[in-house]
């Protein structure tokens, strides 16, 4: 049997009111890169009003099972293409194809609005992220800096859509 059966991944409903619940997944699924990454993570600096927030000016999908928010993914309209933010599954089921359905899910809305690509930035250090994101079409196009650091902390990768 498909473990992801009863995986449920859809654009997050108007009537949303789990913002708690959403915030404290994000921070699970980002607690790895505590001490890994150097400026630390922007998931730190969010509370559920500014997510909230974020969910009105975005395109936020949750990946749902029996009843539990397991994934979520955040996309932000550009002019010819799609930002990646926040891709967070709960780490005890990852592995298991649910951040590639949200980002199905992304690559699915960036072809309804006709948009040309996707593109996201992933943390220098995390290089297993670097290797996860090239199995599903996305290369390196450049690397950033967070402002004050001379070295590049970030690198941007771009999948162009078929």
């Amino acid at each position: 049997m498909d473990q992801t059966a009863t995986l449920l991944v859809s654009e997050l409903p108007p009537d949303f009111a789990q913002w708690d619940e959403l915030l404290a997944l994000i921070r699970r699924a980002f607690a790895y890169m505590d001490g890994v990454i150097d400026p630390p993570s922007s998931a730190h600096h969010l509370t559920p009003e500014n997510l909230k927030s974020k969910a009105g000016q975005e395109t936020p999908f949750l990946a749902v099972e029996n009843g539990r928010i397991v994934g979520c993914v955040f996309a932000m309209e550009r002019a010819d293409d799609f930002y990646v933010g926040k891709l967070a599954v709960e780490p005890g089921l990852q592995g298991r194809g649910i951040g590639g359905r949200l980002m199905q899910a992304v690559d699915d809305l960036a072809h309804r609005r006709g948009k040309q690509a996707l593109e996201l930035q992933t943390r220098i250090e995390l290089t297993a992220n670097h290797a996860a994101f090239a199995r599903l079409g996305f290369r390196e196009t450049g690397r950033t800096a967070h402002a004050g650091y001379d070295r590049p902390t970030s690198i941007t990768m771009r999948k162009v859509l078929s």
